[in-house]
């Protein structure tokens, strides 16, 4: 048997990049083999092994056959005349199906070490259009590699797939898996981007997809529609490296926008609501975990109401703290915060530009807790009296530490 390792970590060397995760292809060995070496078997549709002393993850060298539709729609066989070759052949990009033999030699025989130097995005094959995945993992390896440019054979093939309906196979829970890693990276607003120009984007998240194109408001700036603001922010929040709900928040912020009535045009009265709707459809779509969605929702809601804080009075404040669970959850309002500034920035010429009153919210949160809730608890005779005096404690407090009316 021969042991090649192959992927990322041999795509990363070459780049100069860390490596990250170590993946090997076994040439020649069956599972009984690997099995009797002392490798634990991890895969149920087909033979992936653990090495017993590292527990890096080894598998068979297999090749693949179309049998369905989606990414499950497939029958693989692996065994010990699978070349290498083969093997290869299977994968999406041609930077991800080099090889490095144990010797140091690389096997390349779809010239990927040429593309990465030409920084290419550029499928391996015909069969990439068996699988719809690829159409996420192409995005999002463009929101990594922002200085590679994606092939326009590959991206054709995209769009062949997106106009026969294999995209339409996608399951949710494989979009959100690709979604969110790929928020996680360097330049987020590429795989957007990518889906976009392919036309994946209207199918698996049509309300985003409605936003470009969208006018902007009049006193916002005008050279930019809305989905670039939207991409603008997106890229701040990884700029900033906020974690992963401040940039799902960021992405889904303005959804209203794409539904605004077009005599209502340029302005977008009434969208934060239009955009928790949207945002709940998307959530609940996307099956997105309950710290996403929730932060997510209160951005779509509130981030108005956050822009114009220092317009705001003292009392609408405290509401807004309140509203926001602000005082039980300080580090989900933090996020809020977070997602608001990305929302600020994300406009030409704003990237840089200081953020009005940017301790406003955090200092009126410290005045609301520094009210001795247990003391008016106690003074309370009437205890249905409570949440008034209470709230009007905490209104006093802000009012006297932002020096504004009350």
């Amino acid at each position: 048997m021969h042991v090649f390792t192959v992927g990322g970590a041999v795509r990363d060397a070459l780049l100069g990049l860390p490596v990250q995760d170590h993946d090997y292809v076994v040439v020649g060995a069956s599972p009984d083999e690997m099995l009797a070496r002392g490798f634990r078997p991890v895969g149920k549709d087909f033979p992936v092994f653990l090495h017993p002393k590292t527990h890096e993850e080894y598998a068979l060298a297999r090749t693949e056959r179309k049998s369905g539709h989606g990414y499950k729609g497939f029958s693989f066989h692996a065994a010990p005349d699978v070349t290498l070759e083969e093997d290869l052949a299977r994968r999406d990009l041609t930077i991800n199906a080099i090889a490095r033999a144990e010797d140091g030699t690389l096997i390349d025989p779809f010239k990927g070490v040429a593309d990465i130097a030409a920084r290419v995005l550029r499928h391996v094959g015909p069969a990439f259009v068996e699988d719809p995945v690829r159409i996420l993992r192409v995005a999002r390896f463009a929101a990594r590699f922002a200085d590679f440019s994606l092939a326009p054979e590959t991206l054709g093939l995209m769009r062949r797939m997106v106009d026969s309906g294999e995209v339409d196979h996608l399951v949710a829970e494989r979009v959100w898996q690709e979604l969110a890693k790929g928020l996680l990276e360097r330049t987020p607003s590429r795989m957007i981007a990518v889906l976009r120009d392919c036309g994946a984007l209207a199918r698996i998240l049509p309300a985003l997809d409605r936003l470009f194109g969208v006018p902007q408001r009049a006193d916002y700036h005008p050279e930019i529609d809305t989905g670039v603001h939207v991409l603008m922010a997106l890229d701040q929040s990884a700029k900033a490296g906020f974690a992963l709900p401040v940039r799902f928040a960021v992405l889904l912020h303005d959804l209203g926008k794409g539904t605004t009535p077009i005599d209502d045009l340029p302005r977008h009265s009434g969208h934060e609501a239009r955009s928790v709707e949207l945002v709940e459809e998307v959530c609940a779509y996307l099956k997105a975990p309950s710290e996403c969605r929730d932060l997510a929702l209160l951005v779509a809601r509130y981030h108005g109401d956050i822009r114009r804080g220092p317009e705001l009075r003292a009392g609408t404040i405290v509401r807004l703290l309140e509203r926001t669970d602000a005082l039980r959850r300080p580090e989900r309002f933090r996020q809020l915060l977070q997602a608001c500034d990305c929302d600020f920035h994300g406009r030409l010429g704003w990237e840089d530009k200081p953020v009005p009153a940017p301790d406003l919210f955090t200092s009126a949160l410290e005045a609301m807790l520094s009210v001795d809730a247990a003391g008016i608890a106690r003074s309370c005779e009437n205890k249905a009296q409570i949440p008034e005096r209470l709230h009007a404690a905490r209104v006093a407090a802000v009012a006297a530490r932002l020096d504004r009316p009350a």
